[in-house]
């Protein structure tokens, strides 16, 4: 029984020593992103361009492989951009489907496709549904530091084309036009469980 015991010990640490050291892995992630949403056009101004600002994202990724790895992410994601005292608000959900390669050690290098669906937009409390497209597509690359089980990682998104959101202010004068295609860098904490 000693010996049964013993043995069923030494096969599960060895299949989790080699679960650890595959990469593969499911987990949750979140983290801070710093973005613009676009140019601010105006019927009645010029083109006002955004400061940037910090929004947030939540969700949860899959990696499967090692040295070179699929990484499928389902994120929640929230950004906002100002325009002269007047803020544009985006929700989002986010899907990027990420190829990576280890490159030394515990860094790694990744890019690929990052897909958008838009679930909610303001601006100054203004809701709206007049988004060119709900759905649009971008790119995002980026570095990514894995010791363990907590990863920390460093990307850059910009969408693939233009985006615009339209709607009217000043009791329905003004006619205003943002584009709303991601511009941010977004830095995340992940956790493999």
């Amino acid at each position: 029984m000693k010996k049964i015991i013993l043995m069923l010990s030494v096969v599960v640490g060895a299949l989790q020593l080699t679960s650890a050291q595959s990469g593969s892995g499911y987990g949750i992630k979140g983290g801070l992103n710093y973005s613009s949403n676009g140019n601010f056009i105006s019927s009645s101004s010029n083109i006002k361009h955004s400061d940037r600002n910090i929004g947030f994202h939540l969700g949860v990724f899959a990696k499967f492989g090692s040295r070179l790895y699929f990484k499928p992410e389902l994120m929640y994601t929230s950004t906002s951009s100002e325009y002269n005292r007047n803020e544009f608000k985006i929700q989002k959900i986010d899907l990027p489907a990420l190829v990576g390669i280890r490159l030394i050690g515990p860094l790694s290098a990744f890019v690929g496709p990052s897909f958008q669906y838009i679930i909610d937009s303001k601006y100054d409390d203004i809701d709206y549904d007049n988004i060119e497209e709900d759905i649009s597509m971008g790119l995002q690359f980026g570095f990514a530091l894995n010791i363990r089980n907590i990863g920390l990682d460093l990307r850059y998104e910009r969408g693939f084309n233009s985006n615009e959101a339209e709607f009217l202010t000043d009791n329905n004068a003004n006619l205003v036009t943002i584009d709303s295609r991601p511009d941010q860098l977004v830095l995340s904490l992940s956790i493999r469980m």
